[in-house]
């Protein structure tokens, strides 16, 4: 008697996940046909405005260090290096140290950012499919009892419902990985350039600074 308690408790939980898992799951397609749209705005906006060569970017950087924001703000890298390397260039006060803590602050804070734009889709893409296999197993419990009773309608329509959870979670899980990876390639780069630019800002200031400190300016 325990054990057919202890059933119909499992058989009550899993009906009750039925429809909630169905939700989730329209969620994620939805949300992943939306980050499809994000993803294009993105590379409409910052992918299509990069237009800059790193090496020639650093020359000019060393060329012109007393224009040094001016070089920045008509470069070709994305608004947010920008606004990290200029935050840079506001502190000329800053001995070596804390111009070089104030980058990595700096770096950490657009890591950070990456970060949580690739968590998003990288969470779907691990949840949508244990979401659509909730999806298959639920309904096989009514389907095997009614094929015991014979009824092939509610068999089948258990089965058919089985079967589009496990395609609505795969294609969820599928767009948000190919994003994920999409991203995680772009973000990495930027990230690069970034770091590059930074440690190019920092050397800079510092040689300015020692320079007007040597001729006592």
């Amino acid at each position: 008697m325990e054990l057919t308690v202890i059933e119909t408790i499992l058989r009550t939980i899993a009906s009750a996940a039925r429809i909630p898992i169905i939700i989730i799951l329209i969620g994620f397609v939805a949300f992943s046909l939306f980050s499809i749209g994000w993803l294009i705005i993105e590379a409409a906006r910052e992918r299509l405005h990069l237009k800059y060569h790193l090496p020639k970017l650093l020359d000019d950087m060393k060329a012109n260090t007393g224009e040094l924001r001016e070089v920045i703000t008509k470069s070709g890298i994305l608004v947010r290096q920008k606004r990290a390397l200029i935050e840079l260039t506001k502190h000329p006060d800053f001995n070596e140290n804390m111009l070089e803590s104030l980058a990595d602050e700096l770096i950490e804070d657009e890591q950070a950012h990456y970060d949580r734009m690739l968590s998003v889709t990288n969470l779907v893409s691990k949840l949508a499919p244990m979401s659509g296999l909730l999806g298959t197993l639920i309904p096989l419990g009514p389907g095997i009892i009614a094929l015991g009773q014979g009824d092939t309608l509610t068999l089948s329509q258990s089965m058919l419902t089985a079967f589009d959870t496990t395609i609505a979670g795969l294609i969820a899980a599928g767009i948000c990985l190919i994003i994920s990876t999409i991203r995680r390639r772009w973000y990495k780069k930027y990230m690069y350039d970034l770091e590059t630019l930074v440690d190019c800002v920092v050397d800079l200031q510092f040689s300015k600074s020692s320079s007007d400190d040597e001729f006592g300016w």
